[in-house]
């Protein structure tokens, strides 16, 4: 069963507005949100634990708090957030709590992925499923979580190929927020909008790279053309 929520105080309280957040396009599902919805979903941005572990259904966080500003999911989706975290966003969107969505996973305390070096292949999988870049290593080499930066989001548990990471549990009965600081979730989320700009640009550049072979290779045909018509024109 989840645990109750905290009593303890929001460690969120007197932080300066949308502290850590990355602006992101008040978008969802390609439509924008008008700027009543989009200012609510910043706040919901703000009370979620930027796990990013998609356990809600939605991409990443942003994208979770998005919805619910839309009125299109309900608010007990994030289990990392637990109980409490439920209790945060419906003060926000002035909703009763209720419960966590168990559909969607339970509250447990968080756990730090660990990879096997001894059975790691180096297929660097991990890597491209963690929301954060905690996993360090290259093709061929054995990889490392970065356990500073691991947000605990599981990603990289059902991409491996040989099972040899596993999650240990790191902060003993703690649960929700009280497992998980605003200063990790401002961390993750800075470290996921990233990620996100690095693969955005790695596709830019791929595409123009690309772009560039195309109009080479149109270009190397225009000029063999002729190259290979003139011999029988002086035939002739």
């Amino acid at each position: 069963m989840p645990r109750p929520a905290s009593a303890r105080a929001d460690p969120r309280v007197d932080r300066p507005p949308h502290a850590g957040r990355v602006a992101a396009p008040a978008t969802i599902r390609g439509v924008s949100l008008s700027p009543t919805a989009a200012a609510l979903a910043d706040r919901l941005e703000d009370a979620l634990p930027q796990t990013q572990c998609t356990r809600c259904g939605e991409p990443d966080c942003r994208s979770y708090a998005e919805a619910i500003a839309a009125g299109e999911v309900p608010i007990n989706r994030c289990p990392p957030g637990g109980q409490g975290g439920v209790v945060r966003l419906a003060a926000l969107v002035g909703r009763p709590p209720m419960p966590l969505d168990l559909a969607h996973g339970t509250e447990s305390p968080r756990a730090l992925a660990v990879i096997d070096e001894a059975w790691c292949i180096g297929c660097t999988l991990c890597i491209k499923a963690c929301p954060v870049d905690a996993i360090l290593g290259a093709p061929k080499r054995m990889h490392t979580v970065i356990d500073a930066h691991c947000t605990g989001c599981e990603l990289c548990i059902p991409v491996c190929p040989v099972d040899c990471i596993a999650m240990e549990p790191v902060t003993g009965t703690a649960t929700g927020w009280d497992a998980w600081s605003p200063e990790q979730a401002d961390n993750a989320r800075r470290r996921h909008a990233a990620r996100r700009a690095r693969l955005e640009r790695e596709a830019r550049e791929n595409d123009a790279r690309l772009a560039a072979r195309r109009t080479a290779r149109r270009v190397g045909l225009v000029v063999e053309a002729p190259q290979a018509a003139r011999p029988a024109a002086e035939d002739a």
